[in-house]
């Protein structure tokens, strides 16, 4: 048995580079490995994650989630779950990379890319190299009123498929003073 050598870089805002060589056997789980890879940056391993096989161009392929999410029987693809999938299975290039996402509100991704076979299984996985200071999990905020300002406008007249508007209430914004319960003695 044999195992491999992944680099698994953090993809930061800083332009410094921040990654882990960690060394893992084949017959591993995608979770085992999942959480060799939270540990070695410290992150908690509390959120949603999944795993995309890529390609040289980084682009995201088939996914293998940390849970299984699907809520229909008859969805088009079956679900490959961390748990019950081995890299093994799923590594086939000598130079295989591999996406992963870590929390999906604050979307950390770690690029990871097959740097060798090393013929010696080891007992657990472990991190051989190890540059750069990971950034604190939390970090990088979570701001929704930024990421959807221009998806939402509450002050836009809203118009329904007729032309019409949608609250047609015979009431516009003046008439709501302006906002505040100031206007009323109490």
């Amino acid at each position: 048995m044999s195992a491999y050598k992944f680099r698994v870089l953090l993809d930061s805002d800083k332009n410094q580079e921040i990654f882990r060589d960690i060394v893992i056997n084949r017959e591993e789980t995608f979770e085992t490995f999942y959480n060799a890879i939270v540990a070695s940056f410290n992150f908690t391993g509390d959120q949603m994650a999944s795993f995309y096989m890529s390609n040289d161009e980084w682009d995201k392929g088939f996914e293998i989630t940390l849970m299984d999410m699907s809520f229909d029987e008859d969805m088009p693809e079956p679900i490959a779950i961390m748990s019950e999938n081995k890299l093994v299975d799923f590594v086939k290039d000598p130079d295989q990379k591999v996406i992963l996402v870590y929390d999906f509100m604050r979307m950390w991704i770690f690029l990871i890319e097959l740097i060798d076979i090393v013929k010696e299984p080891v007992d657990a996985p472990k991190v051989v190299m190890s540059v750069g200071i990971a950034p604190p999990e939390d970090s990088r905020m979570i701001d929704l009123e930024e990421d959807y300002e221009d998806e939402f406008d509450l002050d836009e007249d809203f118009e329904d498929e007729f032309g019409g508007d949608e609250y047609e209430d015979g009431y516009d914004n003046e008439d709501y003073g302006n906002g505040g319960y100031d206007d009323y003695d109490y």
